[in-house]
């Protein structure tokens, strides 16, 4: 299969659009996150991929507990605020409306819902770390339809 025909299929793999916030050792962050899946029933796990290098992949290695904030189709304002990425120590949320988990978890207000999960073990795949989480709580806490990415190339972001 020709590289471009492989890039327009793997392009075309639907995935959502989530904003994981996490906490470690006092200091929180948020990143845009597209690839979770649903991993598990009994008990209720996910997936989330984490590019190899990047300081969350290490919180979450620590087993770090997080949450997975899902967006509607109509956020995009915080895609672009997410997107950029966060450097050690600077500021995510500036701006933002949170709201706290019991565990002191930044939860952003006025999304679709939120998963609270936690890291149970992870694999590398490549340049991605992958991580199953146990799915601890969750709510549902808006109207609307989730936001949906495709991608026209399928081996870049």
């Amino acid at each position: 299969m020709a590289a471009s025909q492989l890039e327009a299929i793997l392009g075309r793999v639907p995935s959502g659009l989530f904003i994981l916030t996490i906490a470690h050792q006092g200091s929180e962050t948020g990143m845009l996150a597209s690839w979770v899946m649903q991993a598990g029933f009994e008990p209720p796990m996910v997936t989330v991929a984490v590019k190899q290098g990047r300081y969350v992949a290490e919180w979450l290695g620590a087993k770090e507990p997080f949450v997975l904030n899902l967006l509607r189709e109509d956020q995009k304002p915080l895609l672009s605020h997410f997107g950029r990425g966060f450097e050690p120590g600077e500021p995510a949320f500036t701006g933002l409306s949170l709201h706290r988990t019991v565990g002191n978890l930044p939860v952003l207000a006025d999304i679709l819902g939120h998963l609270e999960c936690r890291p149970n073990s992870h694999v590398d795949s490549g340049d991605h770390r992958i991580f199953l989480a146990d799915v601890l709580a969750g709510q549902l806490t808006g109207e609307g339809q989730p936001y949906v990415h495709i991608r026209k190339n399928g081996l870049r972001y």
